[in-house]
């Protein structure tokens, strides 16, 4: 008797290792360790990276940049003694996951430039949920990815 095992249709399992890599090269990208990293699988996804740099205007805040599945990726920043968030700035773009490189130029320009005037528009590039849609975008993790379709190569 033979039987299918279809390994490939767990995306949830697909997703979460995929987003947590895809989280651990944008932190290498922007110079800081995995450890600053933390991961939301809920619907919308959403991932998190703490930066060990304050911008120049802005020395008593924290700076970070969040990812979320609907938004893409997005710089904030938050008061050293608590208090909200703001969003400085989104990377916008055409992709809701971009190449590590791209986040990391969007924070150095950030940076250098500091945050830009006027209001922003989050960008929105999707509806939260369907993770298949986001799974082959996503890097390919330990041997089960010779299972997936494609995945782009950063």
């Amino acid at each position: 008797m033979d039987t299918l095992i279809d390994f490939g249709r767990d995306i949830e399992y697909h997703f979460a290792r995929g987003l947590r890599a895809y989280l651990a090269r944008v932190a290498c990208a922007v110079g800081v360790g995995f450890e600053s990293c933390s991961l939301d699988l809920d619907v919308p996804a959403s991932g998190y990276v703490a930066l060990d740099r304050a911008l120049p205007d802005l020395p008593g805040h924290d700076l970070a940049l969040i990812w979320d599945e609907v938004h893409g990726w997005s710089a904030v920043v938050e008061p050293a003694g608590g208090g909200a968030t703001k969003v400085l700035a989104y990377l916008g773009g055409d992709e809701v996951l971009p190449p590590p490189r791209t986040v990391a130029r969007f924070l150095e320009v950030l940076r250098v430039a500091g945050p830009p005037a006027g209001s922003f528009r989050p960008p929105v590039f999707r509806t939260a949920g369907r993770h298949e849609d986001l799974v082959d975008w996503l890097p390919v993790t330990g041997p089960e990815g010779l299972l997936r379709a494609s995945s782009p190569t950063w």
